[in-house]
């Protein structure tokens, strides 16, 4: 029969599917009871709260197996990928950068492509975290820079909250992701907007919304 979830903040489909038992996310997200959801909600990495997902039954494979023996079965669930990619002054990317990723209580230490992305496999549950890096100055000395991490914290772009997360997070600062639209953020939307070519209004216009998808939710 299925049952109907609301979402919390920091969950999303990977989450939900994880907490019940689903070898992939795509099991729940493809399912025809949340089409109406997945039209509003186009990435999976983002849900809002209050947000009602369909969760069908999980079906039981069975397998045919000689009995009075032992049977090795190995049930492969679907990665979960965190990706960033990290960039300094003139959108200049952090390549080939030194770096600690700290997911809930596991680290994992790498270095930047080149064109300073950071890609590793995460726990599905994981809530959050942070990343430091290394790069270097002109003459050659490390320095230290920490980005901090809330997995499925993401509101969608359609909600001023998430217009804000993404400003911040393209380096656009509008201060607290709270939802209002103040003076900070009406200010942050005009340089992102004459960078980008579009009309300077400083509001959320559909334009916006859309280069801000573009730019900050790639997968």
């Amino acid at each position: 029969m299925g049952k109907y979830h609301i979402v919390a903040q920091g969950e999303c489909f990977s989450s939900l599917a994880h907490q019940y038992g689903f070898k992939s996310y795509r099991m729940i997200y493809n399912h025809a009871e949340n089409a109406e959801l997945i039209k509003l909600r186009q990435n999976p990495n983002v849900l809002h709260p209050h947000d009602v997902v369909f969760i069908p039954d999980n079906e039981l494979k069975e397998v045919d197996a000689a009995t009075e023996q032992t049977h090795h079965f190995v049930i492969k669930k679907e990665k979960t990928i965190f990706r960033l990619i990290v960039k300094g002054e003139e959108e200049k990317p952090f390549a080939d950068t030194r770096y600690e990723l700290k997911v809930d209580e596991k680290i994992f230490e790498g270095t930047t492509d080149s064109a300073g992305k950071i890609e590793q496999e995460i726990s599905a549950k994981a809530h959050s975290g942070h990343v430091v890096f290394y790069p270097k100055d002109e003459e050659g000395n490390e320095l230290v820079g920490l980005i901090p991490l809330n997995f499925g914290n993401l509101d969608p772009v359609s909600e001023a909250s998430g217009v804000q997360s993404r400003l911040n997070n393209l380096g656009f600062e509008c201060g607290k992701p709270d939802g209002a639209i103040g003076e900070k953020t009406k200010s942050a939307l005009l340089t992102f907007q004459k960078k980008y070519g579009l009309a300077e209004s400083g509001e959320c216009c559909a334009a916006t919304r859309e280069k801000l998808r573009q730019m900050h939710d790639w997968q």
